[in-house]
């Protein structure tokens, strides 16, 4: 294996959620980890993965049979759009796509609550991102139970009994499953952020003119359900962690390891997958030939 690669795999591993494990944030997973990496190295080792990655996705599009997902999760201000602007920098934007999940409209309110995510899909050849994603489903439709009666599930009560919940980890096990037997393999990816520095964070984007755009009340109002987020964290790993698509929990309070991380998650399911530039139909095999032998004579 090139050391690139066993570097990565061996930085992500411990990140690496084992399926069937029940997940405690705080007992498990320490936001302010950096592993063996120091700061200093993090830019080069960060290229060396962008440079894989595009390497990869031009096999990836050539290839045309399998599709990444790249799901990104994470509460407010742990570093989504960073990470993709600097995890994506080196790719062919013409074979990458994001999309960002708001507020459901009436339509998408009309259906199954994976519709809106089935439509969103990549296709083969492609990498989609998933800024936020169907886990929200599981995550704010959970921490607000008044989201989930204006879905009009039938009976779904009030949500808050474990028969939901149970029901749609189920239900989303099995649609990736389904995502990842069609050829379109799903990357998890959950940004985790400590109390404090998403304190700091929000606080720059008061103080800093340049980020004020960022800021949301909304956000700094969904501080007071931390805890109940963390809850919902911890059950959405515990119970959507599986072996065809596991979750890999990036610690998020040093945004240079965040993106060396996820880069690396990223790279390592690409290489997993190892595209590879297909050959030539042997009716085009002898045109190329012809022609270039015709063209070389012009040269």
């Amino acid at each position: 294996m090139d050391k690139r690669l066993r570097f990565m795999t061996d930085l992500i591993a411990p990140l690496r959620v084992p399926p069937g494990s029940e997940v405690v944030l705080g007992r498990d997973h320490d936001p302010g980890y950096t592993g063996p990496v120091t700061r200093p190295q993090a830019a080069s080792l960060l290229a060396q993965s962008v440079e894989l990655l595009a390497d990869y996705q031009d096999r990836l599009a050539a290839q045309d049979t399998f599709g990444v997902l790249l799901v990104l999760q994470g509460i407010d201000a742990a570093g989504k759009d960073g990470t993709i602007k600097h995890v994506m920098s080196g790719v062919n934007a013409q074979a990458v796509e994001v999309r960002s999940f708001k507020q459901p409209s009436a339509e998408e309110l009309s259906h199954d609550f994976l519709w809106r995510y089935q439509r969103a899909l990549p296709a083969r050849g492609w990498i989609g991102i998933f800024n936020r994603s169907h886990y929200e489903e599981v995550l704010v439709v959970r921490v607000h139970p008044a989201v989930l009666a204006a879905e009009k599930m039938p009976g779904a009560g009030s949500g808050s009994g474990s028969g939901v919940w149970a029901r749609r980890y189920r239900e989303i096990n099995d649609w990736e499953r389904y995502l990842v037997d069609n050829g379109i393999h799903v990357v998890k990816v959950m940004l985790n952020l400590s109390k404090q520095e998403q304190a700091k964070r929000f606080l720059k984007r008061i103080d800093h003119p340049e980020k004020n755009w960022k800021f949301s009340p909304a956000d700094v109002r969904e501080r007071g359900f931390w805890d109940d987020y963390q809850r919902a964290f911890e059950e959405m790993l515990s119970h959507t962690s599986t072996e065809s698509a596991p979750w890999y929990v990036v610690p998020a309070d040093h945004k240079w390891f965040t993106r060396l991380a996820t880069a690396a998650v990223l790279v390592t399911a690409l290489e997993a997958i190892n595209p590879r530039y297909p050959d030539p139909d042997p009716a085009i095999r002898d045109e190329m030939a012809q022609v270039r032998t015709e063209l070389a004579a012009e040269a």
